[in-house]
């Protein structure tokens, strides 16, 4: 009996620590960003806490579902936590989402499952020509054709420039083949996606978008700050 009740005790103070603590928003960026992507954002911190979960280097031969579960080790589960998560980061957020529970699960730019990505990635499940190219030309090419697709990054050419060249070229080559082959097919149906209209990376025709940002780009969490911080906070009250 006395066991008992130390157990519930120490279950009481288990919750009385969490007691009047914010819900944490875990932030997770895309393949060529990190946390400056999210730099003009405006969170409304009354209501929460915001956290940036950095990218670890994916090992070799690694699959998007094994290296979600290791990125998941950053996430304080004793709290109230929701998932936001551009590109990338958004389909590590649609796995995380199969094993946790986060309160609200918001993604940008992305794709929740593998019919959402172009032909141009699928494709190299069956033909990996990206295994051919060595990863400085890899890193290299992503500078190149970055303002190619996205042309509106001009606006904040200095902050999109200096984020590829921070990013590790093993990481760069090795995060290409989780996205190539990618299988997941079925999604958590309390995933929120905000896309585009202009997203010439995952065009907006090919997913199932619940918010469109008018004249969104792929890098619109930067370029239209204002327009997704809008949706953003609306959805996360």
């Amino acid at each position: 009996m006395l066991k008992f009740y130390f157990t519930l005790c120490v279950i009481h103070l288990a919750a009385l620590s969490t007691m009047g603590q914010k819900p944490v928003i875990y932030l997770i960026s895309g393949q060529g960003s990190d946390e400056r992507i999210f730099q003009e954002i405006a969170w409304n911190n009354s209501e929460f806490d915001v956290e940036y979960i950095p990218y670890k280097i994916p090992n070799r031969g690694e699959d998007m579902e094994s290296y979600a579960i290791r990125m998941a080790e950053s996430i304080d589960t004793s709290r109230n936590f929701s998932l936001v998560g551009v590109s990338l980061g958004g389909m590590i957020c649609t796995e995380i989402a199969t094993f946790l529970n986060p309160e609200k699960v918001l993604l940008i730019s992305s794709a929740k499952a593998r019919n959402e990505l172009p032909f141009s990635y699928r494709f190299q499940h069956y033909i990996p020509i990206y295994a051919m190219v060595p990863r400085g030309i890899l890193k290299a090419g992503a500078r190149i054709a970055q303002p190619l697709f996205e042309p509106d990054r001009k606006s904040h050419q200095a902050v999109f420039i200096a984020m590829l060249k921070a990013k590790d070229k093993t990481f760069m080559k090795r995060s290409i083949r989780m996205i190539v082959n990618w299988q997941r097919t079925e999604y958590p149906a309390t995933i929120v996606h905000i896309h585009g209209d202009n997203d010439h990376t995952l065009p907006l025709r090919l997913v199932k978008a619940d918010r469109i940002v008018k004249n969104g780009s792929h890098m619109m969490t930067l370029t239209r700050a204002q327009d997704v911080s809008a949706i953003l906070n609306d959805l996360l009250k």
